[in-house]
């Protein structure tokens, strides 16, 4: 039904407007008696067999939604009834943030993608606490942490601690975001010297808080070979417990859509489909340099059951979905759990 009704309807709104308009829907129908009961007949599937628990943490089933669509922890009361088993939020900075100039996300339709340069806006993160304090505590939350725009990047750890010392007592695990392309500079903190001594920091700090929850690093696509290998050797010397990969990628390569439409578009991190057979191979390189103890969670272009079970064999624990659920609809996090115990 989704594919059939809804998607055609919110693909003629700009996507911006499609995604308000789409929390707006869910959150009045959930307003609705028996909606809820309704929802978890439709989307939730409850079984042992798809309980991951690492790190400390126990998932209830290894599909959660990735950073970037709740972006304040508005949404998550609600998105907890389509299935999902965590729900990461953010990114979030210290202080609110407009991020760049609208229109800043697109879909490239041809190539089931969609390109943003959002810019990480957000209301900042005292807001974020608040509408943290009051979470049911039998659902795991991550928050996702970065600098804001102003800040430059040698006092970027700053950003990040502020952000860690404010969430700490309300999420579940953090991820250090150093990889959107959307934020002016920020990539650069991805090279070895900055991000070590970032992570460091953020460890730190940690240790200082009697915090326990697990530290993940979020990383580019279009790192290459040296540059994943010194991605390793971070996260072995600092300790942290492990890696989402990936992020958005900023090439425009193979792509099907026509060039005007990628033109268009313009700058921007690019996510969806495109970005499968890379995504894949990282985990998978990940898996074999880090081995059985790192929490690697896999994203990018996860559109059907057998994508998600490719990157669960590549060497991902967790899965998080973004583009493949605006182009799929809620269904498929059932979907995808019910072909992960079929092949249990």
């Amino acid at each position: 039904m989704f594919k059939l009704l809804v998607r055609p309807v919110l693909f003629l709104l700009p996507a911006e407007t499609a995604h308000h308009v789409t929390v707006k829907l869910l959150d009045f129908l959930l307003l609705i008696p028996g909606i809820k009961l309704i929802f978890k007949r439709l989307y939730c599937i409850e079984d042992q067999r798809l309980t991951v628990t690492k790190k400390g943490l126990r998932f209830k089933n290894p599909v959660g939604l990735a950073a970037g669509f709740d972006k304040n922890a508005t949404l998550y009361k609600s998105f907890s009834h389509l299935g999902f088993g965590f729900i990461e939020v953010g990114t979030v900075t210290p202080l609110a943030q407009p991020g760049n100039p609208k229109p800043r996300l697109f879909r490239l339709p041809k190539d089931h993608a969609l390109v943003n340069r959002m810019g990480f806006n957000n209301e900042g993160v005292k807001a974020m606490k608040s509408r943290l304090e009051g979470r049911p505590a039998d659902f795991i939350i991550g928050g996702n942490i970065g600098k804001n725009k102003v800040t430059a990047n040698e006092d970027a750890a700053g950003d990040y601690l502020k952000c860690f010392k404010e969430l700490q007592p309300v999420v579940d695990y953090f991820v250090v975001n150093v990889s959107s392309p959307n934020t002016p500079g920020l990539r650069a903190l991805q090279e070895k010297k900055p991000l070590t001594e970032l992570l460091l920091a953020v460890k730190k700090l940690a240790v200082e808080m009697n915090a326990t929850q697990p530290v993940l690093l979020k990383i580019a696509p279009d790192l290459n070979s040296d540059e994943l290998h010194d991605i390793v050797e971070i996260v072995k010397t600092t300790g942290i417990d492990g890696v989402i990969a990936t992020n958005t990628t900023i090439s425009r390569e193979n792509l099907k859509s026509l060039p005007q439409e990628i033109d268009k578009a313009g700058a921007g991190g690019l996510s969806g489909k495109p970005l499968k057979r890379r995504a894949t191979e990282i985990i998978k390189y990940l898996r074999v340099q880090l081995g059985s103890e790192a929490l690697i969670i896999g994203v990018g272009g996860i559109e059907t059951p057998e994508d998600a079970v490719e990157k669960l064999d590549a060497g991902a624990d967790l899965l998080q979905l973004y583009t493949g659920f605006v182009y799929s609809g809620p269904s498929l996090i059932k979907e995808i759990n019910k072909e992960i115990i079929k092949r249990k």
